[in-house]
């Protein structure tokens, strides 16, 4: 009684993430290039916002965590528009918000259904360039990292994150808090520029750049280190194999 119980609450699990991942995955493929360019479109996206009202703040949530579920559309424009619509402080506790709802839903999905959810939005390419992190023996350290550097691709890593064995409330806190800088810089800007104030505006950018530079190289520094960590780790279990195989040889002889 109690599998056929279970059995029947797979099935409607994997119904309930299928009718998930249609409701994004739809809208996505039909409407793409049309969604691509309204996210990519700083004037658009603030009128639209502008028009909902008072439901103005559930709206930006909701844009946001769509845009990190549906992870092949830009983030950037949606932290500049919160930042000008809500100012600073606002703004940046509703970009936080829907990182925490965005992170949970991803790694649900990804818990769910496996590698087939990562496959809707990666290329198998993209997906193995990545690999070294899910495979990083200190991964929540340099998931943490990671997060931490303007302009590396948090949403992929979310991804990957959930193919892992760290736990949802785990992965959920860092890439959170993981996003407070790429977030900070954003609404900081863009609250300056509503305010009229173009000299701030100018050196929240001119530093933005300056820490998204420096940050690509700390990033290649990081993976490359990932790296060449899990080939040693490979090289050592392979030699570890061999010698196996070496010694039960020579049991084998000498009996």
């Amino acid at each position: 009684m109690k599998k056929v119980e279970l059995k029947k609450h797979h099935v409607v699990t994997l119904v309930a993430a299928g009718i998930v991942v249609a409701a994004l995955a739809v809208p996505a493929i039909v409407f793409g290039p049309e969604l691509f360019a309204f996210f990519a479109d700083g004037q658009r996206l603030q009128a639209w916002i502008d028009s909902q009202g008072a439901f103005a703040p559930l709206a930006m949530v909701a844009l946001i965590t769509f845009q990190i579920v549906v992870a092949v559309l830009p983030g950037e424009p949606l932290e500049l528009g919160a930042g000008y619509a809500f100012g600073f402080w606002e703004g940046t506790a509703l970009c936080l918000v829907a990182g925490l709802i965005g992170a949970v839903i991803v790694v649900a999905l990804v818990r769910t259904l496996g590698m087939r959810i990562v496959e809707l939005f990666f290329s198998r390419e993209r997906i193995e360039s990545m690999r070294w992190l899910q495979d990083s023996a200190r991964f929540e350290l340099v998931m943490f990292l990671c997060f931490l550097i303007p302009g590396t691709p948090k949403d992929i890593m979310t991804y990957i994150a959930g193919l892992t064995k760290c736990p949802l409330w785990r992965i959920a806190f860092i890439a959170t808090v993981g996003r407070i800088p790429s977030i900070v810089s954003s609404t900081m800007a863009a609250g300056f520029a509503a305010e009229g104030n173009w000299m701030a505006t100018a050196v929240v950018v001119a530093l933005t750049i300056a820490f998204v530079a420096l940050g690509v190289g700390a990033y290649a520094v990081i993976v490359r280190r990932e790296k060449r960590c899990e080939r040693g780790a490979d090289r050592a279990v392979k030699d570890g194999a061999s010698v196996v195989r070496q010694q039960k040889e020579e049991h084998r002889l000498a009996a």
